[in-house]
């Protein structure tokens, strides 16, 4: 989406964010964002090419049903733009650093069973089609499995398109995901079967770039939509939803793929130095520290694992607290 800033600002916040992106940031939300700043320069009629504290202050004040998260996520922005100016000779005023400061996030990741998993995605199959909604039911069950199968953030999921999908080979393309880098996803053979199956009722005359789990108008399902469904066939299984922010979230197939490989490893005695690298990039993370939380969290759920994970990785985490 391409944003258009007004303001007198907006030189400088164009600036910014072609910074950020050269540096390997996508940056779209963020200047999404800074599109909602710019226009509330506009609305208060600022008029100085500067970021004076009285600007700032205002911008910095709370609104109504404005959770403390999203708040603290456009104080923080705004700091980031503010220090880019003062680098770049503006006048700026840059919040001081307890402002808007981050909180570790206090959700418990969710880990499925194989019971309960087993009841999603006999939901998710059990899902008819709706005159408003015609391929539901092809799409959905294969959704859900690539979500957990391949341990995909949803958003990598609902960005494929048809070419990202390789049969032949049985692997998935990502592109331009979190820190804006690509990778390949390895299927299951029976996963990579079900793509095979979809993609002769869904696909037999797409283009490459066609969005592989295209919605009724043809474009991208709306992360909030997927949440939905997930959440009407976490009831139809029975598993309890906590509500908004409590979980279970579809980032928890992600969750608990990540446990139980290593659950898998540690069993079996396999050696984890050479395992655990090969998890970080199937995940998609930048380096091993990313998949420290998924070692705790693996040693909290399954405490006779502990010794096995401290001897080999309690130099990953600080103290060795798994």
């Amino acid at each position: 989406m391409n944003n258009v800033y007004t303001s007198i600002l907006a030189e400088a916040i164009c600036r910014f964010i072609q910074e950020r992106q050269a540096l390997g940031y996508a940056y779209h939300k963020q200047a999404a964002s800074l599109k909602r700043f710019d226009a509330f320069c506009v609305r208060v009629n600022h008029k100085e090419m500067c970021l004076s504290k009285n600007l700032a202050t205002e911008w910095a004040e709370k609104t109504p049903f404005e959770s403390d998260d999203a708040h603290g996520r456009r104080i923080r922005l705004v700091r980031m733009l503010a220090k880019y100016m003062v680098r770049s000779g503006y006048d700026a005023y840059v919040y001081p650093d307890y402002l808007g400061a981050s909180r570790p996030s206090a959700y418990e990741p969710y880990i499925f069973t194989e019971k309960e998993l087993a009841g999603v995605f006999t939901q998710a199959d059990r899902c008819l089609p709706l005159t408003r909604s015609p391929h539901r039911h092809c799409i959905l069950p294969l959704l859900y499995r690539m979500l957990y199968g391949c341990g995909l953030r949803i958003s990598e999921a609902l960005h494929l398109t048809v070419g990202d999908v390789d049969l032949q080979q049985g692997i998935l393309t990502i592109r331009n995901a979190k820190s804006h880098k690509d990778r390949l996803v390895p299927m299951s053979p029976s996963l990579a079967d079900r793509c095979r199956v979809y993609m002769d009722t869904m696909h037999t005359v797409s283009q490459s770039g066609d969005v592989f789990f295209p919605s009724t108008h043809g474009g991208r399902y709306s992360e909030k939509r997927i949440y939905e469904y997930f959440r009407r066939f976490l009831w139809g299984a029975g598993i309890s939803h906590g509500g908004r922010g409590k979980g279970p979230r579809l980032h928890d197939f992600r969750h608990t793929l990540a446990v139980v490989c290593l659950k898998r490893w540690v069993k079996s005695g396999a050696d984890l130095t050479a395992a655990l690298p090969y998890l970080s990039t199937y995940l998609g993370h930048t380096g091993l520290k990313g998949t420290q939380h998924y070692l705790r969290l693996t040693a909290e759920l399954y405490p006779d694992i502990v010794a096995a994970m401290e001897e080999k990785f309690g130099h990953l985490v600080p103290g060795g607290d798994l």
